[in-house]
């Protein structure tokens, strides 16, 4: 962002600072332009979940005097190719903007297209997920930014070691080069794997992901695809008539999950009450099986409830997820079973993974400041 800014500088046009964002978007890009001095303007999505392209042109032709910049996700946040894309890039260059590509799903494109075919005038290439750096848990988020020609001599510079162009901006990182640590595993992987490795990984993610997307659609709603009925590289599992259906929300079946052995996907966004499952090149059918047989378990408990077979309030959604010293107790308060608790299907007791802890108040602590120091008896 800071770069294009200074191309915008350099042709006396340092007024254009409106970039314009997809409702689909993470949260880190307008949070990103925000801290370039942008101003931020939200560009609609359609029913299908990919950006609207008459609004994007309207939004275009509205701010083209103050235009600096577009950020596309590619795929979408969304999970869908968008296949207008290179139509909304050309919207952006006519009305004098440039095209930032986040890099996040980077392992749908490798060895299969990239940005500079595209059109893209720079993109940050998240080493992690795509390039085998580990991926969330405030995990580290380096990776190089690539740009077009036009826009090198504007690539930052060092105080210490010379980098970037002619006319560089300032630091944007203690190190010059990045982290020692972080980028040999990178090009360790890249170097093992080759052209023709990476390629596959790209196809195997966008494989896995379609594989699981039409298993789920037997018993749950996939709320995005393409235009071909296929999704990108994830999919988002559509939970928003649960609440009504079965009194159980997104949260509930995200930590019942835990208890079949599975780190909860990503909830609530970027549509609110649905799950985001992005399964990438990683997973092997064996364990998509697992995890789809799961879904449909935990599917056949959502019906438990609305058929009265199971408590509304008391049963293993609701009380998800059961910790070993719950199970263990002498005490077993519970309507439903120490077995359905704990081993819902048969393979699990073969390789049981423990919740380390049962559920908590969710957000509460994130939103209510709670005192977590001894009583004041206690230092009397």
């Amino acid at each position: 962002m800071m770069v294009i800014r200074q191309y915008h500088i350099s042709r006396n046009e340092g007024h254009r600072n409106v970039a314009l964002i997809p409702a689909s978007a993470h949260g880190t890009n307008p949070a990103s332009a925000a801290m370039a001095g942008m101003d931020v303007v939200v560009v609609a999505c359609d029913s299908k979940g990919n950006i609207d392209i008459d609004d994007l042109k309207q939004k275009a032709e509205e701010h083209k005097d103050k235009l600096s910049c577009f950020m596309v996700t590619y795929p979408s946040t969304h999970g869908v190719f968008e296949s207008r894309i290179k139509e909304m890039i050309n919207i952006i260059h006519t009305n004098g903007g440039m095209v930032y590509m986040d890099g996040a799903n980077m392992n749908a494109q490798v060895g299969i297209t990239n940005p500079g075919f595209i059109g893209a005038d720079v993109c940050h290439l998240n080493l992690h997920k795509t390039f085998a750096i580990p991926h969330g848990g405030g995990g580290p988020g380096v990776g190089p930014i690539a740009v077009a020609k036009h826009l090198a001599d504007f690539l930052p510079s060092h105080c210490i070691v010379p980098t970037g162009g002619k006319q560089p901006i300032k630091a944007v990182s203690a190190a010059p080069y990045g982290s020692a640590s972080v980028l040999p595993i990178t090009f360790g992987y890249i170097k093992m794997l080759g052209e023709a490795g990476l390629r596959r990984a790209t196809e195997l993610a966008i494989v896995n992901a379609n594989y699981l997307a039409t298993r789920l659609k037997e018993q749950y709603t996939i709320l995005y695809t393409g235009e071909t009925g296929r999704v990108g590289h994830e999919m988002i599992v559509d939970c928003r008539e649960f609440k009504k259906e079965y009194d159980v929300d997104v949260t509930d079946i995200s930590k019942r999950l835990m208890d079949y052995g599975f780190h909860a996907p990503t909830i609530s966004f970027p549509v609110h009450d649905t799950l985001m499952i992005e399964p990438t090149e990683s997973e092997s059918l064996q364990e998509l099986e697992r995890f789809i047989e799961a879904m449909f378990a935990i599917k056949a408990e959502l019906e438990e409830i609305k058929s009265g077979k199971a408590d509304k309030e008391d049963n293993v959604l609701k009380n998800a997820p059961h910790t070993a010293e719950e199970v263990t107790a002498d005490e077993w308060k519970h309507c439903y079973s120490r077995k359905k608790a704990a081993y819902p299907l048969a393979w699990i007791a073969e390789n049981k993974f423990w919740p380390a802890v049962a559920r908590i108040n969710d957000g509460y602590g994130d939103r209510n400041l709670v005192c977590t120091c001894a009583p004041l008896e206690s230092y009397l």
